[in-house]
């Protein structure tokens, strides 16, 4: 892996209405001919993701999406695209310009964004060719929000536009690393990552890569073995390690093998810590006790693969609840960026750990389910709970499930 994946980007989206100069902007910023520029309104028609490395600011996506103006059943079609660009964006830009005064669609964008909390910059574009915007509400500069004016065309004002970037950036730096709280300098930690028909070849997943990353960041020490040499591994060292963590799939056969005392998890429910609520997670693993004959399960996953024979959203888990269950359960399946727009027919939503997915989309997701009444788990949670093995899997977060549970 030599990109930075699109889930550790940081989602920068440029909102607007059409010809306002947002692809423009995004041109001026980012010093190439990025996004397609036109003076004919609606040129963008569909969301457009540009991936970019920045000294200062590091690696972003930069998304341009279609004027929150657009007419016609198809303009329509095209604001709602829009409106699901807002589940991952971390930072709103809303670009206007003085030909055009603040209305209800700028307002409405403006509610939305603050309802989700995900902060919100306004850029006056075009400002060397026009006045200032008319309408614009009387509580906007109490409302403290950063106010920049711009000229594409002319440079003026890119700088401090990216200055507001790189302010967002360090907000966005604090948040949760994967393995904070749980692995400390010095530490061994021991990775179990099998090498089975699904994992790619000559190279390791990418949850796997970027936990090793993680805890070299840590200063941490980590042993990286197959499953079926883990005991002959565990057996040459000197000491116990700090921890182990593995992929979910082999949950059961690693505990026989891992002593007591040693802390155990496994990648998909430390993304799940880090991605989402993990306390929200391990509650809903409950709802398995409620499951009846013909209940629909939805199986979600962050990106798209080749489905293998043995494939653990498809084949293997679904498998294994209906085992654990005993009942006959009816799975269905979503991958990639498309996520259920109804939950309603689903007693339960099983999700992958996310690791293409950035925090505010899966924040959405679990989100989304809650407030539908649907319980949401992880696959990781998922296996642990399955085998018997679900308290073990949380222990190293034990001290942070309950403080999470005190405070609500």
């Amino acid at each position: 892996m030599n990109d930075t994946p699109r889930g550790d980007r940081l989602h920068i989206s440029f909102f607007g209405r059409r010809n306002v100069g947002k692809s423009s902007l995004i041109n001026a910023l980012t010093g190439q001919q990025v996004a397609i520029v036109s003076a004919l309104p609606g040129t963008t028609t569909d969301p457009v993701y540009k991936s970019m490395e920045f000294q200062a600011l590091g690696p972003v996506v930069f998304i341009d999406t279609p004027g929150i103006d657009d007419e016609g059943s198809l303009g329509e079609l095209r604001i709602e695209k829009t409106k699901e660009v807002l589940r991952k964006t971390d930072l709103g830009i809303l670009v206007i310009t003085g030909q055009q005064h603040w209305g209800a669609p700028e307002s409405k964008l403006c509610q939305e964004l603050q309802t989700r909390k995900i902060p919100l910059l306004v850029v006056m574009n075009k400002w060397d060719e026009t006045p200032e915007p008319r309408g614009l509400p009387d509580d906007f500069e109490a409302a403290k929000v950063p106010f920049i004016k711009t000229s594409a065309v002319t440079g003026a004002g890119i700088e401090a536009l990216f200055a507001e970037l790189l302010r967002v950036k360090k907000a966005e730096d604090q948040r949760m690393h994967l393995v904070d709280g749980i692995v400390e300098p010095g530490n061994l930690v021991v990775l179990v990552t099998p090498l089975d028909s699904g994992a790619p070849k000559g190279r390791l997943i990418l949850p796997q890569q970027q936990v090793l990353r993680d805890i070299l960041d840590h200063d941490a020490l980590a042993l990286v073995v197959k499953e079926t040499d883990l005991a002959l591994a565990l057996k040459q060292l000197s000491f116990l390690p700090a921890l182990v963590i593995t992929d979910s799939q082999v949950f059961d056969q690693v505990n026989t093998v891992v002593p007591a005392q040693v802390p155990l998890t496994s990648f998909s429910i430390i993304y799940a810590r880090q991605k989402g609520d993990l306390a929200l997670f391990y509650q809903a693993v409950e709802a398995v006790q409620n499951l009846n004959d013909g209940d629909r399960l939805l199986v979600a996953e962050g990106c798209t693969h080749h489905r293998k024979d043995d494939d653990i959203g498809t084949v293997k888990i679904p498998q294994l609840l209906r085992e654990k269950t005993g009942k006959r359960l009816d799975f269905h399946h979503v991958a990639g960026g498309y996520f259920a727009e109804d939950l309603s027919q689903y007693k339960m939503v099983i999700h992958c750990g996310a690791c293409m997915l950035n925090q505010r989309e899966m924040e959405y997701r679990q989100i989304f389910a809650v407030e539908n009444g649907v319980p949401m788990v992880n696959y990781g949670i998922i296996l642990a709970y399955v085998h018997g093995i679900l308290d073990r899997a949380l222990q190293p977060f034990a001290k942070e499930l309950k403080r999470t549970k005190e405070e609500r």
